[in-house]
């Protein structure tokens, strides 16, 4: 049996539709759980401390950008906002990721609570290699300067 162009085509789109939709089921399932954004999210000193190992250019933070766009915007938002279309069914709401007080966490931090989560944002530890996660730091650290 022949494979054709479109069966690949849809193939690709399947795949990219399964990279959204599951993350998004599983926010909405645990949108009712504790206010966690409202209560302080304590980092150990040994995260806080870590310095991103990559280097902050535009291949980097390209790379960042395209995770950014697969696995946070669903509820984080496109430019970082916390106003995914997944965020309205949220509790707490996700973090707005311009604000001062994100951009002021270190780079350690950013990189520990991707890695962590917290309920209803989920563990990317799993998912996502070590390098994949300091790439997203690199980006989240621009989406302060766009705002």
């Amino acid at each position: 049996m022949k494979t054709s162009i479109y069966n690949w085509a849809f193939i690709k789109s399947s795949r990219r539709l399964i990279r959204t939709v599951v993350p998004l089921a599983f926010l909405v399932h645990y949108s009712n759980s504790t206010s966690a954004q409202s209560k302080p999210w304590p980092v150990p000193a040994a995260s806080v401390s870590m310095k991103n190992p990559l280097t902050d250019n535009a291949g980097t933070v390209k790379i960042g950008q395209t995770l950014y766009m697969n696995y946070c915007a669903p509820c984080h938002g496109k430019s970082g906002k916390g106003d995914g279309p997944a965020a309205a069914a949220l509790n707490p709401k996700p973090a707005n990721h311009t604000s001062a007080a994100i951009q002021a966490e270190s780079d350690g931090s950013l990189f520990f609570k991707i890695s962590e989560g917290r309920t209803p944002m989920p563990k990317y530890k799993p998912a996502l290699t070590d390098t994949q996660r300091w790439a997203l730091v690199s980006f989240i650290k621009t989406l302060g300067k766009k705002s």
